[in-house]
């Protein structure tokens, strides 16, 4: 019996193989976190120069070099006291007016901004590219701009010098109904809803028990958008109010700077330091306090194709 023998057919051994886009990599990705370096520090230097020189009295602010403490005193926790103090306490009074006026105008705003988003992204409707290109337009139109019409308007209505007068501007956020529009669009399946509908839900249950979960990142996302905004107004404020019980925090701190311009004022500008690094540190806290809703793909898998 013979045998017939196969030939082994020779094994190659993988040669390793080198990736010659290395360098060109490390080199973008030095040259990535040096920019990013640099824009951290750009955006990070008013807020350390407010956190130095909020550490200083008012003679330590022109005697000592603007970007470091003062050898002289640590007067933070002094600041802090005389700020809350200063002018029978105003500051707290400026403090409560810029919480209302934040969950007043923020948060129905947002709510607002919701409802249309919401209604605009998941309803069909006679008129619906005008209502998108009136957004659009109104996106694209600056705040201040309204300002003077908006003054016109309220004080024929005799609204002027009340808190309405910052309160009912604030709730019509253009940028945050697109921002909702467009996120209700890709976030809330149409057929989670038409399931729900089948099984005998009203669209506001919907909404509330289905919808908003889902649109939570969105929701989190506009009131941040709309908060920053109210408490960086100053110009509607400082047209519709005289009565300084009134002020917002922007206004009235500006109150306290221009002091030192007026005969017979009292320049407190460690104070005006201090308020505006208070002010700071209030809105770090509300993006800290929100930060763990900003979270995308609730929705993902939740329909199966």
């Amino acid at each position: 019996m013979t045998t017939t023998s196969v030939p082994k057919t020779p094994t190659r051994t993988a040669k390793p193989v080198t990736l010659s886009s290395k360098k060109p990599r490390r080199q973008g990705s030095v040259v990535l976190t040096v920019l990013t370096a640099l824009v951290a520090l750009y955006s990070l230097f008013p807020l350390i120069w407010l956190l130095i020189n909020s550490t200083k009295t008012q003679d330590g602010l022109f005697s000592s070099f603007g970007l470091w403490f003062d050898d002289g005193k640590f007067a933070l926790f002094s600041n802090i006291a005389d700020t809350f103090t200063y002018n029978d306490g105003i500051f707290l009074r400026w403090l409560g007016n810029t919480l209302i006026y934040v969950v007043a105008g923020a948060g129905g705003a947002t709510f607002l901004a919701l409802l249309a988003g919401y209604g605009l992204a998941k309803f069909d409707f006679v008129g619906k590219k005008a209502v998108f290109a009136i957004v659009i337009g109104a996106v694209a139109v600056p705040p201040t701009a309204l300002a003077v019409p908006t003054f016109l308007m309220f004080s024929k209505m005799g609204l002027t010098n009340t808190p309405w007068a910052v309160i009912i501007p604030s709730l019509i956020s253009p940028f945050g109904l697109y921002l909702m529009w467009t996120f209700a669009a890709q976030a809330v399946p149409t057929e989670m809803l038409e399931a729900a509908r089948v099984d005998g839900a009203g669209e506001f249950r919907t909404l509330f028990r289905l919808s908003v979960p889902l649109l939570m990142p969105g929701i989190v996302t506009t009131l941040l958008f709309t908060m920053v905004a109210t408490m960086n107004n100053y110009f509607l404020p400082l047209i519709m109010l005289k009565n300084p019980d009134w002020y917002p925090l922007t206004v009235g701190l500006n109150s306290w700077n221009a002091q030192a311009a007026t005969a017979g004022g009292e320049a407190v500008f460690n104070l005006v330091i201090t308020g505006s690094l208070i002010t700071v540190v209030l809105l770090l806290a509300a993006f800290l306090s929100l930060q763990r809703y900003w979270q995308s793909g609730l929705a993902a898998g939740s329909v199966k194709e």
